[in-house]
């Protein structure tokens, strides 16, 4: 797969339909939520929980790294 052009519609189907995780923190509906597949190696994929066959956002392990570490550091707060 190659991330720099890829369709958001039909990447799902490059990752393990098994592989889909969600947060235990989901609520009960489940319906404000994502998933996340780490099935590829050094591909991480992510979607809404309510669309699982609709588009599929792909990053890179390092991009997705780079995200998580700004969360965890707080970099996203607004105000």
């Amino acid at each position: 797969m190659d991330i720099r052009s890829y369709d958001p519609m039909a990447a799902g189907a490059a990752f393990d339909t098994a592989g889909w995780q969600r947060s235990a923190l989901c609520g009960p509906d489940q319906g404000d939520c994502v998933e996340l597949n780490f099935s590829r190696p050094g591909l991480v994929a992510l979607r809404d929980t309510k669309l699982d066959g609709g588009p599929v956002l792909v990053f890179t392990t390092a991009e997705w790294d780079a995200f998580t570490r700004g969360l965890d550091r707080g970099g996203f707060r607004r105000g």
